[in-house]
């Protein structure tokens, strides 16, 4: 391989990276975190407390446990509670 060869290797591989990181952060942009709806193990990460990574909540709709979902759609998605009762999904971690 010569340089001119190696040079365009290297120069393709980097537009290639640069290219796939900005993917996600255009595609975060149509989601918002969503506390209080996840099933047990399967919230996003940095979630708060016990549950600090994707996949840790050990209850359903822990209060701190987030998930992302379309932008929007957070405050209207309802989960129904182990007693009964329902709850919407918030923006914010569930303090009560």
């Amino acid at each position: 391989m010569d340089r001119r060869t190696a040079s365009l290797a290297i120069a393709s591989s980097m537009l290639t990276a640069l290219t796939m990181t900005a993917v996600p952060a255009q595609a975060d942009e149509a989601k918002e975190k969503c506390f209080g709806i996840a099933m047990a193990g399967q919230n996003d990460c940095a979630a708060e407390g016990a549950n600090s990574c994707a996949g840790t909540s050990k209850v359903d709709y822990d209060k701190a446990a987030w998930k992302l979902v379309p932008k929007g759609s957070c405050e209207t998605t309802m989960v129904k509670l182990p007693d009964g009762s329902e709850r919407a999904g918030s923006l914010t971690p569930i303090k009560s």
